[in-house]
């Protein structure tokens, strides 16, 4: 069997931004909510039996109180903020595992799951399911990979390698050193994508890196400019790789029969109707179920 892994959070923020939007009865705002129903429902519709979503519950995490210009939730549209807790509330109707992220983020959630999931000796492959770089350091061989569903690319190993050059154990080190200002944090001066690229498919992590460039493969000896500016800024380039490091201690499942869709709740059907999807609930409803 597989297990798919669906980033809500990312679903949330791209079906505010893709789909109209719409009101419920009150005028609260639903429309990103519908559209992520409609994408898990898609899902379920080709024969996924065993899904689970993550959602940051709060935006700020942990990784606040590691570095303070780490990402917020300053700048989110009040009209999408507020149906974080109502895509929750949705998808736990659906019948659908949810993990609500406090301490943690979701991203920490889905790489915990997917670990975890991938030890079943059941389990074929797992899908994540976001186009977000960070969840490219989980990906193992063709066990565990990643899609992008927007573009409908689908990366194992050997895509992580031909997206970013590195190997997916290398993801946060190469964080470390580009940065990745989706997340707040800017990376070490001087390096860009093509310059850790080429020292880190040689050294994978950064404690492999000489500290005399004259030590440094011939092949890259081209980038030995670029040592000075990491070991002047170590520390810094340390702190960014623990915050682009997923953690696996995130509570998620126990058993992975909890991730099978076994159809929706008795309160689905009144959750459509607040969100004037009665389709929705139709379509649900014809969904075979695969227990």
């Amino acid at each position: 069997m597989d297990v798919y892994l669906v980033d809500g959070t990312y679903e949330l923020f791209r079906h505010y931004f893709a789909v109209p939007g719409a009101t419920d009865a009150n005028g609260n705002e639903i429309g990103a909510v519908r559209g992520v129903l409609s994408s898990i429902l898609s899902l379920l519709e080709k024969g996924v039996t065993h899904i689970g979503v993550a959602t940051d519950h709060v935006i700020e995490s942990f990784r606040n109180d590691l570095y303070p210009h780490y990402k917020t939730g300053e700048g989110i549209p009040e009209d999408l903020w507020s149906q974080f807790n109502l895509l929750e509330e949705a998808l736990g109707a659906m019948g659908v595992m949810v993990w609500a992220m406090v301490e943690f983020e979701a991203d920490d959630a889905l790489a915990a799951a997917a670990v975890k999931a991938a030890s079943n000796e059941n389990v074929d492959t797992v899908v994540i399911c976001t186009p977000d770089k960070d969840l490219s350091q989980c990906v193992v061989a063709d066990k565990i990979v990643q899609l992008d569903r927007r573009k409908n690319e689908m990366r194992n190993a050997d895509g992580v390698f031909a997206k970013f050059g590195v190997r997916p154990e290398s993801i946060p080190d190469y964080l470390a050193l580009v940065g990745d200002t989706s997340d707040g944090y800017p990376g070490i001066p001087g390096w860009g994508a093509k310059g850790a690229a080429s020292v880190l498919s040689i050294y994978p992590h950064l404690e492999d890196i000489p500290k005399d460039p004259k030590q440094w493969n011939s092949a890259i000896r081209g980038s030995a400019k670029l040592a000075g500016a990491l070991f002047g800024s170590w520390q810094e380039a340390l702190l960014f790789r623990k915050l682009a490091t997923l953690r696996l201690d995130v509570p998620v499942f126990e058993d992975i029969e909890e991730l099978r869709w076994r159809g929706q709740t008795d309160s689905f059907e009144a959750m459509c109707a607040r969100l004037k999807t009665p389709n929705l609930f139709k379509k649900t409803l014809a969904v075979p179920r695969r227990i």
